[in-house]
């Protein structure tokens, strides 16, 4: 007869097994619905797949993550957001719940076993709409934040992102069903360990909602000259406090999220539309080509002229 460390490690096993089940489930789909290479926008509105087979170089891909929760089905990535470094992949989600400058790259993939992934942005008003329901005496107090979060799926999550991505097999599902599906996984995200931090982003007047707002403001106007203090008073927070908060949501100030907006899309610039690196700092915001180059040396690991002929060959 078991006893119940027995029944419990069983209970854990079978749960694992059919965790594993539906996320090799998932990786299925999302290959069947990529002929090769890339990422994909679907036809449900918010939802993208990703598939590559093939460790990325030595260089880190930078780019702008939009609040969205991503689900490696196959294969891993790390993400560095400011100092902080996250792993996923095996069914483990990956949540930024603001926009966030990052550093990211494959490593683990193969053209026999790619890289699988999905990824759903977050929709600021479907959330706002589920909060309440979801929290009806309000918000808990945040204890810990961080920029990004990474978390182990459980099977009620992952078999909703299954029936997401299977709504693609089905013409009209993608419609009728997937909008119910997609109401169910921000349901079970809020509902999870990190789902207060996640509310938080939508819940007015808090502090972290705030800083979504001065996250948009650099966003809209990264090329502009920063005063810590009109931001801050922009968002009604003091600005030892908005220094704070802002550290705390997106592991870096103010004016080292504006650089790396600024220099990915100087970068973004040189090698979209050939701007030479005068250009491209003067349309970024920078007066000064000499601090444009040491900073873009420090941020991409070798100077702007040097960096581009690397990307374009």
């Amino acid at each position: 007869m078991l006893d119940n460390h027995e029944i419990i490690r069983v209970s854990d096993n079978a749960q694992r097994s059919l965790l594993d089940a539906e996320t090799a489930r998932l990786a299925s789909l999302i290959y069947a619905h990529t002929s090769h290479d890339g990422t994909y926008d679907v036809r449900i509105p918010g939802l993208y797949v990703i598939r590559y087979s093939h460790v990325e170089a030595a260089d880190y891909l930078h780019t702008i993550y939009s609040p969205a929760v991503g689900i490696a089905a196959q294969g891993k990535k790390i993400l560095t957001v400011g100092q902080e470094v996250h792993e996923y992949g095996g069914s483990r989600i990956f949540i930024a719940p603001v926009a966030l400058p990052v550093a990211m790259k494959t490593i683990q993939a193969s053209p026999v076993e790619p890289f699988l992934g999905v990824g759903l942005y977050l929709d600021p008003q479907r959330l706002a709409d589920l909060v309440p329901k979801v929290f009806p005496q309000g918000l808990p107090k945040v204890r810990n934040r961080s920029a990004g979060y990474v978390v182990d799926a459980d099977l009620a999550i992952m078999n909703a992102v299954v029936r997401l991505v299977d709504c693609l097999s089905h013409p009209g599902d993608e419609k009728l069903l997937a909008p119910l599906v997609m109401d169910e996984i921000y349901i079970r995200l809020l509902r999870s360990p990190i789902g207060v931090n996640v509310a938080e982003t939508v819940f007015a007047d808090s502090g972290v909602q705030r800083i979504v707002k001065a996250i948009d403001w650099l966003q809209a106007n990264y090329s502009q000259p920063l005063k810590i203090a009109d931001l801050a008073e922009m968002v009604h927070m003091s600005e030892s406090s908005f220094r704070e908060h802002f550290k705390s949501v997106t592991a870096m100030s103010p004016i080292q999220y504006q650089k790396a907006l600024r220099l990915q899309e100087a970068r973004r610039r040189m090698l979209s539309n050939k701007l030479d690196a005068t250009t491209a700092a003067r349309a970024v915001g920078y007066v000064s080509d000499s601090q444009f180059s040491r900073d873009y040396s420090s941020f991409f690991g070798s100077p702007p002229s040097r960096d581009i002929a690397k990307w374009r060959k």
